[in-house]
């Protein structure tokens, strides 16, 4: 049996902060000890000599570990094209997006990808995301091929489009749900491997798709659905023109059965009462990019709108990369303190920390594997590094308090805060 052991400063949640006193929702262990035996954490507690007898410890000073991060909402086939200039959300889909997907039909151009895009979130500390790949097959099997060599917790799976894009990336109902069952079939519960039906988002699927992808998610049990929701206001309106019968984008969606547990919408900026509350009621989970709202001049998500005590709904982080302008969830939990900040609320350390982590995990229903140090969670978890650079060593210095040197990393911190990053209790080698 693999057994290895982490020394260091660990910190993990046990409660929502958003609905708990900081001090109660989390654990911080100061000097403390994780042990590892086949992927999983066997144990977790202060670190004795007797505990770490007969181990090779590697040894973290002046570092803080945590669960691994967790993305909701990213595409990997946009990563060559990400800080692409000038646009909103749909002419850039059309200007950049759609010519950069053309690409995906090339199985070597999309293991390419594939590699590197998986070494950039592990690099920046994420060990789960919940990925789109384009509308080829070899998008998704190069993608699924890369993940399982590296024993990754993904969700992924193959863009569904029959209209309103170019001609080579659009499928047809039939041949959306055949390839799309075919990959569930190769891949889902494959290792670590979790499938996602993906509409792109309602303009670019026929009722006809969007009644199959339903068929195809409610015939696989524990498959997840990932789309997008109200990103942009010339997109609300488009899909007003597509869907008359529908008074609302979420109707849509609701129509064609696409909404409930381990259904993913990125985005929902441009939304009310009314939709909170079916978000609450059906158990579907709010993806929250703001790197890429603020790029694409989308909006500002209304992060405590969703988290109300009353009818809380379930949001997770996304970086939403190339749309989001980093891969790193740090630098998201800048610009979702900003969005915040604009919305008049303010979003603290512990709360940041826990979307990025727990929350997270519970928001994507992997709340029992992931996203918690804990004795039988899968063992993702990285090093955050307290003198990562120079400027963050003098900053570090006059943080007192776990939450001031959390807000430090969740301000200015980014790729190079992570020291290390361990996947199912390995660590990995970028």
């Amino acid at each position: 049996m693999a057994t290895s052991a982490v020394r260091g400063s660990i910190l993990s949640f046990t409660k929502d902060p958003f609905f708990n006193a900081p001090e109660d929702s989390h654990t911080f262990i100061e000097d403390g000890l994780i042990i590892t035996q086949d992927g999983h954490i066997k144990s977790v507690g202060p670190y004795t000599p007797q505990a770490a007898e007969g181990l090779t410890v590697d040894h973290y000073k002046d570092a803080i570990i945590c669960p691994g991060f967790i993305d909701s909402h990213i595409h990997y086939p946009q990563s060559q094209m990400i800080g692409a200039y000038g646009e909103q959300l749909l002419e850039w889909l059309n200007t950049y997006t759609f010519v950069a997907e053309q690409d995906f039909a090339s199985r070597k151009h999309a293991g390419k990808v594939a590699k590197i895009f998986l070494q950039e979130l592990l690099r920046c500390g994420t060990t789960t995301a919940a990925v789109y790949c384009t509308v080829h097959v070899e998008s998704v099997e190069a993608f699924f091929e890369h993940s399982s060599a590296l024993n990754t917790r993904m969700i992924a799976g193959k863009v569904l489009m029959d209209r309103n894009a170019p001609a080579p990336l659009l499928d047809t109902a039939e041949r959306g749900y055949e390839e799309s069952r075919a990959l569930i079939e190769q891949w889902h519960g494959r290792g670590r491997q979790l499938y996602a039906v993906t509409p792109r988002f309602a303009p670019t699927s026929t009722p006809e798709q969007l009644d199959a992808a339903a068929r195809l998610w409610h015939e696989h049990p524990g498959t997840y659905l990932q789309t997008h929701l109200s990103e942009n206001l010339g997109e609300l309106a488009w899909v007003k023109e597509l869907f008359p019968d529908c008074d609302r984008y979420l109707d849509v969606y609701k129509k064609f059965n696409l909404v409930g547990p381990r259904s993913i919408y990125g985005h929902c900026i441009h939304i009310d009462e009314p939709d909170f509350a079916d978000f609450n009621r059906l158990n579907a989970t709010m993806g929250h990019c703001p790197t890429s709202n603020f790029f694409l001049g989308s909006g500002c998500f209304k992060l405590f709108e969703a988290k109300k005590a009353a009818r809380p709904v379930k949001v997770a982080l996304g970086t939403d990369v190339g749309g989001g302008t980093s891969f790193s969830i740090l630098e998201t939990l800048n610009e979702a303190y900003k969005a915040a900040q604009m919305n008049q609320t303010r979003l603290n350390a512990f709360q940041g920390f826990y979307l990025a982590t727990r929350g997270g995990a519970e928001a994507l229903d992997l709340g029992d594997k992931i996203g918690s140090i804990e004795p039988g969670y899968e063992a993702d978890f990285i090093v955050l590094d307290l003198k990562a650079t120079p400027m963050m060593e003098f900053r570090m210095d006059y943080a007192k308090t776990l939450a001031e040197k959390l807000f430090v990393f969740m301000t200015i911190g980014d790729d190079r805060s992570v020291r290390a990053t361990y996947v199912a209790g390995r660590k990995m080698e970028f």
